[in-house]
């Protein structure tokens, strides 16, 4: 199950990353995403790395559906996004909302505002693509 505190069962913005083939350092998003990594560092004792971004998407765009090889946290910083997990209602989550994401949990979003800004922590297994199309 996912967790709430204005945390909701959907991730927008980790698909806007748009990455499908390799980790987020090694792609380039698209057009209307900005995105840099601000820490990368191994869990000791585990095959799995936290890795700590910040993102902004320009009005209008639309992440497809897509999933993560681990767990996602995320905190708007400013802006509002509609998250939606496949199967459910979407939800809006607002500046100041944060919202996680179960590893393998099919996720979209669109960004409802002017450059929406959030900083994002990712728990997944090294190696592995940091998001994958679903």
């Amino acid at each position: 199950m996912i967790s709430r505190r204005r945390i909701f069962s959907g991730c927008a913005l980790c698909g806007a990353l748009a990455i499908a083939g390799g980790t987020a350092s090694a792609q380039t998003p698209p057009a209307g995403i900005r995105r840099a990594e601000v820490r990368r560092h191994d869990l000791a004792g585990t095959n799995h790395e936290t890795i700590q971004m910040t993102l902004e998407l320009d009005p209008g765009i639309e992440v497809a559906y897509h999933t993560h090889p681990g767990i996602e946290a995320s905190y708007v910083v400013s802006g509002s996004v509609t998250l939606t997990v496949r199967g459910q209602a979407p939800e809006v989550i607002t500046s100041g909302g944060s919202f996680m994401v179960p590893a393998g949990t099919v996720h979209a979003a669109k960004n409802n505002s002017g450059v929406s800004k959030i900083f994002i922590t990712y728990i997944v297994e090294k190696g592995k693509p940091l998001a994958t199309p679903a």
